[in-house]
């Protein structure tokens, strides 16, 4: 597949839940930072570029290397907004300015644990394959299939009860989004398809380089992953 592979990084400014957590310091840096190094060391992409509707993000954006050249419109800044849309979005700058888009990558601006080993995985199953996305997935904890949900009177009722019966190891294998990439062709980034679905791929990571960061917890947990993890690659040189 010839052409040109961009990386976008969607960053708005509205964070609620942890404020300002697209620049806040993480390890040392700003989150947003993590995500702009990995692709750039991973030689993979012609243009790195950040989505965002902040000033900002913008500047702290371009201090680490990437390129800000659009300001994200508001009616895709709000809360609501889907990252299929955004990403189209910067998917339709692209094509606007005339460059001849191979592949359009999203990285999330809070994926600190992402590698350049993972994004040329998906890279190379998409080139290689027919598929419309490749991204990073990796497997629950615990079997979905036994799990349950608590009633308003206190008891339990399970969501699978036909599975009640069956050996975990009997159980079908279930997989959740990563959070961390998605690699799609342009079209089907203009198009809206679903990442979600048989014509996607995934590329498996383990669980313990996966980590949601939404809330101030998931934060700290974050924090004492990568110490742990620095902290082991260091013994190991």
């Amino acid at each position: 597949m010839t052409g040109m592979r961009i990386a976008v990084i969607p960053a708005r400014g509205g964070s609620k839940r942890i404020p300002r957590k697209n620049v806040k310091d993480f390890c040392g840096k700003p989150m947003i930072a993590w995500s702009i190094e990995v692709a750039q060391k991973s030689g993979l992409f012609d243009r790195v570029v950040v989505s965002t509707d902040d000033t900002d993000i913008a500047d702290i954006a371009r201090q680490w290397g990437a390129e800000v050249p659009f300001v994200r419109p508001a009616e895709l800044s709000d809360d609501h907004a889907g990252t299929t849309p955004v990403i189209a979005h910067s998917t339709q700058w692209a094509v606007d300015q005339g460059f001849d888009v191979a592949a359009v990558c999203c990285i999330y601006a809070t994926a600190p644990f992402i590698q350049a080993d993972d994004l040329a995985k998906g890279w190379d199953a998409l080139n290689a394959g027919t598929w419309d996305y490749t991204f990073a997935a990796t497997d629950f904890a615990a079997p979905i299939f036994r799990s349950f949900e608590q009633m308003p009177d206190g008891g339990l009722q399970m969501f699978f009860p036909e599975s009640f019966t069956k050996r975990s190891q009997d159980l079908p294998r279930a997989l959740h989004d990563a959070g961390q990439f998605y690699w799609g062709r342009p079209e089907a980034w203009l198009t809206s398809k679903r990442v979600f679905d048989r014509t996607s791929l995934p590329i498996i990571i383990p669980r313990w380089r996966v980590q949601d960061i939404d809330t101030e917890d998931d934060w700290h947990r974050a924090e004492l992953m990568h110490q742990a993890m620095t902290s082991t690659t260091r013994k190991s040189i």
